[in-house]
C-alpha cells in the first residue's frame, strides 16, 4: 500500500469546517483567558498596581 494512499482524505468543505471550529474554539480560549484576567484584577483591586516591587 503506497503513503498516499493511507489515512483518511477530507474533502475541501470538511478542510474549511475543520478550519472553522479551530478558529472558533481558539477565540473561546482567548475569551476566557481575557475574562480570567479582568476577574482578577477586579477581585484584587486597583492597589495591587501600586504595590512596591
Amino acid at each position: 500500500m503506497a503513503a498516499e494512499e493511507q489515512g483518511i482524505k477530507l474533502t475541501d468543505e470538511q478542510k474549511k469546517k475543520r478550519r472553522a471550529r479551530s478558529i472558533a474554539i481558539a477565540a473561546v480560549l482567548v475569551a476566557m483567558v481575557v475574562l480570567f484576567y479582568v476577574v482578577t484584577i477586579i477581585k484584587l483591586g486597583p492597589s495591587v498596581m501600586d504595590r512596591a516591587l
